[in-house]
């Protein structure tokens, strides 16, 4: 993508900042968020920053594609408070796609989730049936039926990304999050810091762990490409939350053991991976960071802080 006028809603949070920034090379990218999950210090000095909710009707929509990755992310913030969950994450994006139309644009990537599919060992292809178990899956799943509306009485080109277990780190953009961030990145934190990661039931549960480079890859990809429909965005490799910790003690040099504690939710998705063959026929695109790789990526800033410090 060259040259392009791009929205990035959630533009300063984990994913959305990490889209920004790659596509601030090249295109006038704005950022749009209101900072409850992110952070303008993720953005690149060539990023606009608007601090804006999606709710609102005073955020710059003038734009060639959209890329809309505001959301509440998380299953708790959702059961805690379905109503606001609605608001953010359908209205949100309801409110934000009719702007932008009105004002010319006719591509618009958003996030939806993988979560839709349940636990799965096998993997999970786009045309699967699927369910919401919980207020946020019901949320994406509102998206996307939104997002059919446009593309049929709109003809707009509406991709929805359904992404597998994104992760970074806290030495990159998704530090913010606390709790919020992916395992990987919160096991790779404690076993830094000499502390047992807690793990439910006996870490034999799996997740198709892509690292979010890819994912922006993938995003970049699906506006290229006008794309339209639902597609998976994931490894096709599952890893055990035991097997992640083995490799984030070989890649520490720590032999840290885990904690196992009882799942504290009703309806936890045990295993989880992606069928990414659509997405791949439609774009070209594959994952080019394996987890092996991904893990060292997130475990180098903790080895530099102790080479410094020594």
């Amino acid at each position: 993508m060259q040259n392009q006028r791009v929205l990035v809603t959630g533009g300063a949070g984990f994913i959305g900042s990490n889209l920004a920034n790659r596509l601030a090379t090249d295109n006038d990218v704005i950022a749009v968020d209101d900072t409850y999950l992110g952070t303008a210090e993720n953005l690149a000095d060539d990023v606009e920053f608007v601090e804006a909710d999606v709710l609102d009707d005073d955020s710059p929509v003038d734009v060639d594609v959209v890329f809309h990755l505001a959301a509440l992310s998380s299953r708790n913030m959702h059961e805690s408070d379905p109503q606001r969950g609605c608001r953010v994450n359908v209205e949100g994006f309801v409110n934000t796609v009719e702007r932008a139309r009105k004002a010319g644009c006719e591509t618009v990537v958003y996030a939806s989730t993988s979560s839709i599919y349940g636990s799965r060992t096998e993997p999970s292809p786009v045309e699967m049936d699927v369910e919401a178990h919980t207020a946020y899956e019901a949320s994406k799943l509102a998206r996307e039926r939104y997002a059919e509306y446009y593309a049929n009485h709109h003809d707009m080109n509406t991709a929805g990304l359904r992404f597998f277990s994104v992760y970074q780190g806290f030495g990159g953009n998704e530090g913010h999050k606390g709790e919020y961030a992916n395992t990987v990145a919160q096991f790779a934190d404690a076993i830094a810091a000499g502390e047992a990661p807690e793990l439910f039931g006996d870490g034999t549960q799996t997740r198709d762990f892509t690292h979010v480079s890819d994912v922006a890859r993938a995003c970049e990809l699906a506006a290229d490409h006008e794309l339209t429909g639902v597609y998976n965005v994931g490894t096709e490799e599952a890893y055990t939350f035991n097997e992640m910790v083995e490799l984030i003690n070989d890649a520490l040099g720590t032999d840290i053991d885990p904690a196992y504690i009882e799942c504290p939710f009703d309806g936890y998705v045990h295993d989880t991976m992606a069928d990414y063959s659509t997405f791949h026929e439609a774009t070209g695109w594959e994952p080019e960071i394996d987890f092996e790789e991904g893990v060292r990526r997130v475990c180098e800033p903790y080895l530099e802080d102790a080479a410094e410090t020594n």
